[in-house]
């Protein structure tokens, strides 16, 4: 009988922390990655309606301000970060710290990758947006820029001739065509889902540019689904799931978070 209890007693003790253990394990392998890929804040050179790839300004009062309603938004939906990467560009890493710092999660660094970094425009930088955009309208034998514009809300996937008609027209020789913008991104899309993955997944804060966030998500999504629209506000933010080894595109250009922080400001 003394054997019996004995027997019994120690299968509890040592079966007990096992199933924990197992159930433990269990709950921590779903290594699921949500990004918030954000667009940053406006910047000078956004206010003046110049061209701004490579080149940086810093963000106006405006494009601090619409970064902090983001984080205030993001803190009013709990959502927690375990990550925040940026371009290494100024205006995405001013907008990554502003964002942490108004949703209280100041302790998490801001991982800069050279990758997210907006397309280069080469000589067009710094130049006014309505010269670069009708030099490629009249190019692709349209009448203005905004008889393109209007085209292309109709046809989005016209951004990939856009792109590398800039390309095309640029004289420094430096510019990027769209597929060299699109190889960059994605890799690191994937590189820094896949590292936070294996560190078991979570939330994660990455902050690019108007432009080239479109680009990194045209076909990222592994089941078709491509970008509802072609142009982001400032701060605007698209959810993309990683899961098992695919991308799902959850949203794009969403302004809700803003407008929430925007209206617990008031």
């Amino acid at each position: 009988m003394k054997r019996m209890i004995y027997i019994v007693l120690a299968a509890l003790i040592g079966f007990a922390p096992a199933t924990f253990a197992q159930k433990k394990a269990k709950t921590a392998k779903d290594n699921t990655v949500v990004l918030y890929i954000t667009r940053h804040g406006k910047t000078i050179l956004n206010t003046m309606d110049r061209v701004q790839g490579w080149a940086d300004t810093p963000l106006t009062p405006a494009g601090v301000e619409v970064a902090e309603y983001l984080g205030k938004g993001l803190a009013s939906e709990e959502v927690e970060f375990k990550a925040a990467y940026s371009s290494d560009l100024g205006r995405a890493r001013q907008t990554a710290r502003i964002v942490l710092d108004a949703k209280g999660q100041k302790d998490i660094p801001v991982i800069e990758v050279h990758q997210i970094r907006e397309t280069n425009f080469g000589s067009y930088e710094g130049d006014y947006n309505t010269k670069m955009w009708n030099d490629a309208a009249l190019y692709l034998h349209y009448k203005s820029y905004k008889e393109l514009m209007a085209d292309m809300e109709q046809k989005p996937e016209l951004m990939e001739q856009m792109v590398n008609t800039f390309k095309a027209l640029e004289t420094l020789g430096i510019g990027e065509d769209y597929n060299e913008v699109k190889a960059r991104g994605q890799k690191a899309l994937k590189e820094i889902a896949e590292k936070e993955a294996a560190k078991g997944g979570g939330n994660v804060l990455v902050v690019g540019h108007d432009i080239s966030i479109g680009i990194f998500l045209s076909d990222l999504d592994s089941f078709g689904k491509k970008p509802s629209a072609g142009h982001m506000g400032n701060a605007a933010v698209c959810k993309v799931t990683y899961k098992d080894g695919k991308f799902t595109l959850d949203s794009f250009g969403d302004m809700s978070y803003v407008e929430k922080g925007k209206k617990l400001s008031k």
